[in-house]
């Protein structure tokens, strides 16, 4: 038998009040939160609850959907490489999450278990169900009041911490738990260590084949293939691993300048997939982003991640016509983008927050079409 769960989160903010929740189906299904987490603290803190909550069942394998190349990136291809360097990445910085991943590499062990890629908002039953339960969590916790636990899996005999004082800890919360207890270590709680909303999700992932659901693609992670090209026609540095993870080839790492990461950011930022996922376009974008948009209308930060989120727009390419350091935190692109709709002149200023180069404003002029 094959246990099929949707694993997903949710911070309101980003971070901000975080829920979390997998979902079997109604009578099968589990969300908690926490009242100040990242998006991918919430999906990597779902599929941790998901494992310890069939830990009783270890010969039923898990087919787990999710909308998170992060988490299965994470998860199915980073974690060795990290764990030899002492969960370091490649850049000898230490590694996001950890508390949450180190829990996951234990519960792992000795388990069969697949990861599915679903698409985030786009009708997949279980992954809308999920969302919907993690969503209304982190609501829970923005507000003050006590969230739905829900069911939870059949025969457990417990339910995994939640990331701050229990996480890592051995200090599981046991299932008889009251509601009131939940809600009065809420308040207490903190993060874990290196928990910053740093971390980059990764493009689309390798070719798949097999069973899958409303348009999911199936990973074959066994075969650990390469990334398909991306929309520029080469697989880059997002498209392997990216600028914050472990790169499988050590004798391929190159120490990328300055303006090639920021040009690198840049394209992502290009890419729909990208520009659809709050949780990165939120480390991407200074705090105090602006942009001065090619009709004029000038978008504070949160405008535009809701108005991406809502309309992504259309793959477009890039063509560099300069890029220019202008102090040691600050660098100008100039290029041009070149969409099926028409190109544009475009100038980004790029600028280095706390070790992250940030998108701090953005302007765009369309080009003469005639």
């Amino acid at each position: 038998m094959t246990i099929i769960a949707a694993a997903d989160g949710s911070a309101l903010g980003n971070p901000g009040p975080a829920g979390w929740a997998w979902y079997v189906d109604d009578s099968c299904w589990r969300a908690g939160g926490w009242p100040h987490g990242t998006n991918n603290q919430g999906e990597l803190m779902a599929v941790l609850d998901l494992f310890r909550s069939t830990a009783h069942v270890p010969q039923e394998e898990l087919l787990i959907l999710c909308d998170s190349q992060y988490v299965i990136n994470c998860i199915s291809k980073w974690m060795p490489g990290w764990k030899r360097k002492g969960w370091r990445k490649a850049d000898g910085k230490p590694v996001l999450n950890v508390d949450l991943l180190k829990d996951i590499d234990q519960a792992i062990v000795g388990r069969k278990y697949t990861f599915e890629w679903v698409k985030g908002h786009a009708g997949h039953d279980l992954n809308e169900a999920a969302d919907e339960r993690a969503r209304a969590a982190a609501t829970a916790f923005q507000q003050g009041v006590a969230h739905r636990e829900g069911p939870g899996f059949p025969g457990a005999g417990g339910v995994a911490p939640e990331p701050g004082r229990g996480a890592g800890r051995g200090s599981d919360r046991g299932a008889g738990q009251t509601r009131a207890d939940s809600e009065s270590q809420a308040v207490t709680q903190t993060l874990p260590r290196n928990s910053e909303p740093l971390a980059a999700r990764a493009g689309a992932g390798p070719a798949s084949s097999g069973k899958a659901g409303s348009g999911a693609a199936k990973v074959d992670w066994s075969a650990r293939a390469p990334f398909e090209p991306t929309l520029f026609g080469e697989s880059g540095i997002f498209g392997q691993a990216d600028l914050f993870s472990e790169l499988e080839d050590e004798a391929s790492t190159q120490e990328l300048s300055a303006e090639d990461t920021v040009l690198a950011l840049e394209r992502e930022l290009l890419r729909p997939d990208v520009r659809t996922d709050i949780g990165r376009i939120g480390v991407l974008l200074h705090p105090d982003f602006a942009e001065i948009g090619s009709s004029g209308r000038f978008w504070t930060r949160d405008a535009m991640m809701m108005a991406l989120e809502e309309d992504p727009g259309e793959p477009t390419d890039l063509e560099l016509l300069s890029a220019d350091r202008l102090s040691d935190n600050t660098i100008l692109l100039n290029y041009r983008s070149l969409a099926h709709t028409g190109s544009a002149l475009r100038s980004s200023v790029w600028m280095l927050d706390r070790g992250q180069w940030r998108l701090r404003f953005h302007q765009g002029t369309l080009e003469n079409q005639s």
